[in-house]
């Protein structure tokens, strides 16, 4: 385009020389070179402002960009750099007790440890400190990695007192971004008749925040999982018990798990612990399968604002009259509670409509309980693990 405008110019200029000034050519001539040069100083302006506005383009991009890393950079308060422990029964490697893997973490640890665990049974009690955060318990299969211990809230501890339930846990973790994969954890305490006391036995007790299960199995009857507070999300696990086995006041998503009762006369599956309608705490079931043995009820008021939704869930034919229970009949949670169930299915969902305040929910009113941002999930978990 240049060439052809340039050669036009040429040949004016040549016109120019040769031809009187006063002829119609040379009129002809001057007005063809007055436009081809205003059209060359149009094309060079334009040509300037293009190359101005993409410059201007890409160095807001590049700016933002900087940004918006230097911003993250600023937000990342994870661990930094990586370690593996291991731990099996054999020998054959740095640990035969989990707790001995746990204890020889530094205080204040900053770093993503993971600690294989080799198969077998572990039969000992844990405690993952608050000071010890970012460990991994990894086993080779929750059919083959337990660990398991037998305590039971009226048992007594070495001070003389009772444990009480908490303090019966196989396992406790306070610290945060605590993570399982693969493993199971166990109380051996025989499942008790219904109205016995103190022989509530908790298997496993998760009290950090942002806390990941994948593949677990929790095993127990009374008190199983005392999942007592923070934000966690278990996937594909197993949980078994008989009364109240899952309980606490955490903020807690469970997907595509199995619930089992082993139930004799009566049990109940989830009882949360939420005290006041500000707490953003509940326990959101989300496309899990309810088996075993019953009449079981799927939800109980343990706190006066309790809230536990069902969603995409499939129930076997074991809930009980009614579905659920406001625990005590005497201090009107049923008026506090927030009880729902969206999109249930099976011979026993009926039955989880079963009381007047047990809510059916439409897609809009169950959408904050089963979207990842219920513990807030875009945060800390990664999108594979959702």
């Amino acid at each position: 385009m240049y060439k052809t405008h340039r050669s036009s110019i040429v040949i004016c200029l040549l016109a120019d020389h040769f031809l009187p000034h006063h002829s119609p050519m040379a009129q002809l001539r001057s007005f063809t070179y007055s436009l081809n040069y205003l059209f060359s100083v149009s094309l060079l302006l334009l040509f300037h402002c293009l190359c101005f506005h993409f410059s201007f383009v890409a160095a807001c991009s590049n700016s933002n960009s900087t940004e918006d890393q230097h911003h993250h950079h600023r937000k990342w308060v994870g661990p930094e750099g990586h370690k593996v422990i291991t731990v099996s029964l054999n020998g054959h490697s740095q640990f035969r007790s989990v707790q001995d893997a746990v204890d020889s973490i530094p205080k204040n640890n900053n770093m993503s440890i993971v600690i294989k665990i080799g198969p077998g049974f572990y039969r000992e009690k844990v405690v993952v400190p608050a000071t010890k955060p970012y460990i991994t318990f990894k086993g080779a299969g929750r059919d083959v990695t337990a660990i398991e211990w037998h305590d039971r809230a009226s048992d007594r501890g070495p001070d003389g007192q009772q444990l009480r339930t908490y303090q019966t846990a196989s396992v406790t973790v306070y610290a945060n971004y605590f993570s399982a994969r693969n493993i199971s954890f166990t109380n051996t305490a025989p499942a008790p008749m219904p109205g016995m006391q103190g022989w509530q036995a908790v298997a496993f007790r998760i009290s950090g925040d942002k806390a990941y299960f994948s593949g677990c199995g929790f095993y127990g009857a009374q008190d199983t999982l005392c999942d007592d507070a923070g934000r966690h999300y278990f996937k594909e696990c197993y949980i078994e018990g008989s009364i109240d086995f899952i309980f606490g006041n955490g903020r807690s998503m469970y997907k595509d798990c199995e619930l089992h009762s082993i139930a004799s006369r009566f049990g109940s599956i989830a009882a949360h612990g939420r005290t006041c309608p500000e707490e953003k705490t509940g326990f959101t079931f989300v496309g899990c399968r309810v088996t075993g043995t019953g009449p079981l009820y799927v939800g109980r008021a343990m706190g006066q604002y309790s809230r536990i939704v069902y969603a995409y869930t499939y129930f076997d034919a074991l809930v009980a009259h009614g579905g659920w229970d406001d625990w005590d009949h005497k201090s009107n949670k049923s008026k506090t509670a927030f009880f729902g169930v969206y999109n249930c299915y099976g011979p026993g969902a009926a039955a989880t409509r079963g009381v007047s305040w047990a809510r059916a929910l439409d897609y809009e009113s169950a959408h904050p309980f089963i979207a990842k941002s219920f513990v807030n999930g875009r945060h800390w978990i990664a999108p594979r693990d959702a």
